[in-house]
């Protein structure tokens, strides 16, 4: 019996230290998968906070050192518009010498938008109310106001050459002559170009799958127009794209590229001075998750490493403190001899039975009859012997549902949770056969006639532990005053 307790205990103690050691290492799991999703988005917002400073710095260059070069094309402007106004046939006008001459590609866009004439020959038939109806609208705005305008930073559609561009309407409003500048080969660019901050950061990352910095039409700056045209084909990147530039907030989607899961990240970008639609901008940030992922998985294999560890660890201690433990725990509510329960874990039986009033309630008293013979004449051990012999037989007789107690000396007692006055007459004659066979050896060597007397008392909602236990003492009283051997159940008129 000690030996289940300790068992019981030690899986009790184990599967409360698991217990424990699980939440606490659930939680530590779950902490550290916060923080790789905390430093991968701190990643992103670092990548996103190095180009759109890039492009800041660039637009503020652009912004208090430009002014030389938007007074050479406002000049040159005026001069087109005086050639215009000399031969307003563009048939006859030399677009090549025209670059040649100022240093700058020359566009004529019609009343609808549509680039009619260049030197740059791609460019020609350009119709801005197809790729950008933003800027088409702002155009037909500036040919009302019929006054000289010049853009930042943008991109060229044909080339995708990063060029600056200015914009003049004819006097009769029927054109606008455009300019444009490259600006890659400027001492500004280069300084702060932020292609190759784009670079850089690819190439510093592993989960950077690219980056782009697109106009406010879909365009990417620095790329060509083939390049560009990805955008608008796929739906979930272009709504993206849309929705970033017009709420001005971050979007994502994701799109599964050559077999893997690319997420798309789009920042919307506002230059601090505004030049048309030119310093409206969207950053892609094109990114995998295979770092992170990696790193989700390595650290998954790290718990369950851990938990093992956790699981062998609560396992020795519960089984060295069990150990301990368990035999104060048992001899605390056990007989140390028997093995039975003892006087303290009876009463708070009873005591727990008469709270729950569920059954009838029943004690039954056992006293070994001569059993001071046994002690004067076959010594202290052999008593010890009849003593967990008895409490075998009582033990089996008392069954599973009841419970078993020694009280002290040769008493002993059995519980009842619930048992009828029938049952209970059957069970003492039951246990008085099995003890008159099992000390028949001693009663035919040694001549000491061991057997049992029996007191049984059935609760009433009156008694107590003490009440119970005297109703009991004074049953088996008569059945050792009657000749020993027998039970005899009280009765109020005993």
């Amino acid at each position: 019996m000690n030996k289940n307790f300790r068992l019981q205990l030690t899986l009790i103690m184990i599967a409360f230290s698991i217990f424990i050691s699980l939440v606490v290492a659930l939680i530590n799991q779950e902490k550290i998968r916060n923080k790789l999703f905390d430093e991968h988005e701190l990643k992103l917002h670092m990548i996103a906070d190095n180009i759109l400073s890039s492009l800041n710095s660039i637009d503020k260059a652009y912004m208090l050192f430009d002014k030389d070069m938007a007074k050479a094309m406002r000049a040159n402007s005026n001069e087109l518009i005086s050639l215009y106004e000399k031969n307003p046939d563009f048939e006859k006008w030399n677009f090549n010498k025209l670059k040649e001459k100022y240093g700058m590609d020359v566009y004529v866009l019609n009343d609808r938008n549509v680039v009619i004439h260049s030197n740059v020959e791609e460019d020609i038939g350009l119709d801005f109310r197809a790729c950008c109806v933003n800027l088409s609208n702002l155009l037909n705005q500036r040919r009302l106001e019929g006054k000289f305008t010049h853009d930042g930073m943008d991109n060229s559609m044909g080339s995708g050459e990063i060029k600056k561009f200015s914009y003049i309407p004819t006097p009769d409003k029927k054109y606008i002559i455009e300019l444009g500048v490259s600006l890659e080969e400027g001492e500004i660019f280069k300084h702060f170009n932020f292609l190759d901050v784009e670079k850089e950061l690819e190439e510093r990352f592993s989960m950077i799958e690219s980056i782009e910095v697109y106009s406010s039409g879909g365009f990417i700056l620095g790329s060509s127009k083939k390049e560009e045209e990805d955008l608008r084909n796929s739906t979930k990147k272009w709504g993206a794209f849309q929705k970033a530039l017009k709420s001005g907030e971050v979007k994502e989607t994701v799109e599964e590229i050559d077999g893997k899961m690319v997420t798309y990240h789009y920042v919307p970008y506002k230059a601090e001075e505004q030049r048309g639609y030119s310093t409206n901008r969207v950053v892609e940030i094109a990114y995998n998750k295979d770092d992170l992922n990696d790193s989700l998985n390595q650290s998954l294999r790290e718990f369950f490493i851990q938990l093992v560890v956790i699981f062998l660890t609560a396992i020795l201690i519960s089984l060295i403190i069990a150990r301990q433990v368990a035999r104060p725990m048992y001899l605390a509510f056990h007989d140390s001899l028997t093995g039975l329960k003892n006087r303290a874990a009876f009463e708070e039986l009873v005591k727990e039975y008469q709270g729950k009033k569920k059954g009838n309630l029943a004690l039954m008293m056992i006293d070994l009859d001569n059993f001071k013979l046994v002690n004067d004449s076959l010594g202290h051990t052999e008593g010890d012997k009849i003593l967990k012999a008895a409490a075998q037989e009582i033990l089996a007789n008392a069954g599973k549902e009841n419970h078993a107690a020694r009280l002290g000396g040769d008493e002993f007692v059995v519980i009842y949770p619930d048992i009828g006055e029938e049952e209970l007459k059957n069970s003492a004659l039951k246990l008085i056969n099995r003890m008159h066979h099992r000390f028949r050896d001693i009663r035919e060597k040694n001549h000491i006639d061991v057997s049992i007397s029996v007191g049984i008392a059935m609760a009433s909602d009156e008694d107590n532990v003490d009440s119970l236990y005297d109703k009991a003492d004074r049953a088996l009283y008569e059945s050792k005053e009657n000749g020993k051997n027998q039970f005899n159940i009280y009765k109020m008129s005993s």
